[in-house]
């Protein structure tokens, strides 16, 4: 019997997020049952609409966790690439280098504290 998930919710701009769930690291992605979860997957899928930057080597914006409907929860680079901000990445939105986010912290742990 598995243990059940609790979703974790918070809420920035008007507007309550959802976590479904959040992005992992993993060696070996192809033969892993969570391997659709893991962030170099995630980022191969829409990494043109992570950025505006086609030159951009690495990443403005890193998706940490997948939201209800399809938004994704990221690490925001775009200001500080040693201090990211927390944003909430638009799916419907967000266009080829055209991303559109949405503030939500100042840092992860700021985050953290925001969630309910």
């Amino acid at each position: 019997m598995g243990v059940p998930l609790s979703i974790s919710h918070f809420y920035t701009q008007n507007h309550f997020y959802a976590i479904d769930r959040f992005l992992c690291v993993l060696e070996e992605t192809e033969n892993n049952e969570f391997g659709m979860y893991d962030i170099d997957v995630t980022l191969t899928r829409i990494e043109e609409r992570l950025t505006d930057n086609e030159d951009l080597i690495g990443v403005d914006l890193l998706p940490i966790a997948i939201l209800f409907a399809g938004d994704y929860l990221c690490l925001d680079y775009r200001i500080s690439k040693n201090h990211p901000t927390v944003c909430v990445w638009d799916h419907e939105e967000s266009g080829e280098l055209d991303p559109m986010t949405y503030f939500t912290a100042k840092s992860f742990e700021e985050f953290i504290g925001m969630l309910s």
